[in-house]
Parts: structure tokens; sequence; C-alpha cells
């Protein structure tokens, strides 16, 4: 039998969370919405000088103290939009400049309905822990208005006896900025940087690509051991245009700087795509599910172009019968690569089990358990999507899994369990 340690604390989606984001008053503006977004800048133009030095006081009297650098953030809206005022080269006031860029911006809460799916690894920065300690960075999906889906992050730490202390939510967040693309940047591809004075856990990374407009769902994070030995953090996410899906890819070396790129190829097309955290007989490899049901095992000479697959899981029991998927990247174990599963059974309940599958040939599946480790149950079956239980990440500390997860796509809660309990209950 398994035994689940939960943890009392549990995060929730907060209104007060809010960053300064584009107002895309016409995204990719052209057509009359290019007229429209001429014809606000005319207006701001035939400003007086007084009315314009007023109106931005008020603006930043308003503002200032909620967002960091927000005349900054202005500066750096009118830069990016000034291609689509129609202005012929004027030379404008810097006062006007930055009332334009506020006119392009809005407040924008990001976590105002929830916050969901998270996965864990362990943070870049190890130095001056304690020993059997481990700082811990948390990819959170945070949904605000319009159910527009970002990702923001959290860190912590957890120490000896299975205690879990989460650093403070900053009071001023901030959204990665995207850098000018190079000339050998890949379609569809995009860099993103994080401010030099901002935190990671004060860092949002928005939307910013047409087929990402609705939103980035579900980061599956991973610490990647790259050919060399050295880690590079790297996740697949679903990038939702609001009427088409794709799988990305975000990569990190030190999250600071990321890449947003495209996953080409038919696999691509689908979600819930999950890396192995380092090759496997000299080639990558990703979980994934392919047909709506089922769990395949995909392994690619490019990380960003995956096709194919060899179907290694199908629905067995009765908790998963409607489908099966994966829940973040295999871990990796002297016994083999534990995989965490989800399954959806009756009435569209979600619970969460595992498999073990063979260290060097991770096609064969050496046991999975017959019985959830986790399932919603009693007040945890409430929220906006009821009797769901759901995480896209664990890791391993010491000799307990660590396990965030999401509830009712609501909230995140924290739990440990033992992976000899784990393994010890698989078939």
């Amino acid at each position: 039998m398994v035994h689940l340690f939960q943890l009392d604390q549990r995060l929730h989606g907060n209104p007060a969370s809010v960053v300064v984001r584009p107002f895309h008053l016409a995204w990719q503006a052209s057509g009359p919405d290019l007229e429209r977004v001429q014809k606000l800048a005319r207006d701001i133009l035939e400003l007086d000088t007084h009315t314009v030095r007023a109106e931005l006081a008020v603006v930043l009297s308003e503002f200032a103290d909620r967002h960091w650098q927000i005349e900054r953030v202005f500066d750096d809206r009118f830069a990016e939009i000034m291609p689509k005022l129609g202005l012929d080269g004027q030379t404008l006031p810097r006062n006007t400049r930055r009332l334009i860029g506020a006119y392009f911006c809005h407040e924008y809460s990001y976590a105002a309905a929830a916050l969901m799916n998270p996965s864990v690894v362990r943070h870049p920065d190890q130095s001056g822990l304690q020993a059997d300690s481990v700082r811990i960075l948390l990819s959170l999906r945070a949904v605000g208005e319009g159910h527009i889906s970002t990702i923001a992050f959290r860190e912590g730490i957890i120490s000896a006896g299975r205690q879990l202390k989460l650093f403070p939510e900053p009071s001023l967040a901030t959204s990665a900025l995207m850098r000018p693309p190079k000339a050998d940047t890949p379609e569809g591809s995009i860099a993103l940087y994080r401010h030099r004075e901002s935190s990671i856990s004060g860092t949002v990374i928005f939307p910013m690509t047409e087929a990402q407009r609705n939103g980035l769902e579900d980061l599956r994070l991973v610490e990647f051991t790259r050919d060399s030995g050295k880690s590079e953090w790297i996740g697949t996410y679903t990038a939702y245009s609001g009427r088409s899906i794709r799988s990305e890819l975000l990569r990190t070396r030190d999250f600071r700087d990321f890449s947003l790129t495209p996953i080409q190829g038919g696999a691509g097309r689908n979600k819930g795509m999950a890396l192995f955290p380092r090759k496997i007989s000299g080639q990558f490899a990703m979980v994934g599910r392919q047909d709506g049901k089922n769990l395949y095992l995909m392994q690619s000479a490019k990380i960003d172009e995956w096709d194919g697959g060899t179907l290694i899981l199908e629905p067995r029991f009765p908790w998963e019968l409607v489908q099966i998927g994966n829940c973040g990247s295999p871990i990796e174990l002297d016994e083999g690569w534990l995989l965490l599963t989800h399954g959806v059974g009756a009435m569209r309940k979600y619970s969460i089990g595992a498999a073990l599958l063979d260290k060097n040939d991770p096609s064969k599946v050496l046991g999975r358990t017959p019985h959830p480790i986790l399932a919603a149950a009693d007040e945890d079956r409430e929220g906006y999507v009821p009797n769901v239980v759901y995480t896209c990440g664990a890791i391993r500390v010491a000799d307990d899994l660590f396990l965030p997860y999401g509830v009712a796509d609501s909230s995140v809660c924290f739990a440990f369990v033992s992976i000899r309990e784990i393994l010890d209950a698989m078939v």
C-alpha cells in the first residue's frame, strides 16, 4: 500500500498578482485595426504639452507603486509599436512617447482564476544549503482573464523530515521580455529574457506569438543532462492559439534567458509530451500520447523534431479506462525509469499512478500500479474542473518522491511518497 504524506501548504490563484503587459488593441494590426491604432496615436499627439505631462503624472501616481520600473516598460512598449503608428520618422518628446506606451499597456492579473498543474526541478543554485536540503523551482500554470494560461515560477527549499519552505511571493512581478530575433532563428521561435533585477519567482512568461495567443499550458520541466555533463532545463508545453494546439519547447541554462521553439513533426500536433532527463543510446527520448488514449515512447536525433513512436502503455485498470497520459518526465532510479501517469475513469475522474520502464530499453514496461497513488477525494474534488488531480512533474528527494499536484484546476497541493512503496505496489 502506498501512503501519501500530504503537506498543509496550498497555493491559490491571487487577483492581486498583477503585471503590466501589452494591450493588444490589434494583434498583428492590419486593415481597420491598424487604422484604429494610428488614430489613437494621432489623438495623443494632438494633446498639448501640459496635458501630456498631467495625464502621464496621473498614470504614474496610480500604477508606479504597483509595478517595477513602469516608465521603462512604457518606453519599451512605445519602441515595440512605433513602426505601426505611421509617425513617418517623427522624433517625439519623452513624455509623449511614454504616454503612448501607456495607452498600449494594461494591468493583467495573471493568476486571478487559478494556479494549477505544477512541475518541479532542482534549482540551478544549490549553494549555501544545510545537509539533506535541496533548493527547488516550481513551474505553475497561472490562469487569468479570458482563461489565458501563462507560466509562473516559485522557489523554495525542501529539508530533512519532509519539510517544505516556499519563498514568499514577490510583491512585484514582471513579464519576461522578448529579444530581437537573430538571422538564424527558426520560424516560430522566440528568445526571452528576465531582467537582471527581477527574481525567478517574480517572472511570468506570457504568450508572445499567434500560435500561443490563448495560452502556454502545462509546462513539463526537467533538468536535462547534456553530453558535456552540464545541466540544461527543458520543458515541453502546449501552445494554444484559441483554435489549434501544438507542442513547443522551453529551454534555459540559467532561468535568465529562455528560448521558446515549436516542435516539428507529427508528434508536435499533440499535447502532453515529456522528455527523458538524458539521452538513451545516443538519442533523445520522449513519452507522449499520440492517439488521445495510449502512451508511446519516441526517440529522435533532434530535440525539436518528433515523429512516430512505440506503444508502451494502454489503459488496463478501471481508474484509467478512458485514457492515460504521463505526469511529467521519467525519473531515473537504480531499478529503472519511474514514470508517473494519470488515468481518467468513470465520471471523468482523474487519478495519478505510476509505471516502471526498463533503464536501457524504456519500451519495456517492468511494472505498473494497479491502484492510484493519488485520486480526487473529499474537499479536493471541488473546483473549476471537479474530480481532477494532476501533476506535470515530480522529483526524487532522498528516498521520497516530492509530488506537487493541481487540484480541480484550481489550486496546488504538495505531498511526499516513499519510492519503495510505489515500486512494491506495482504488478
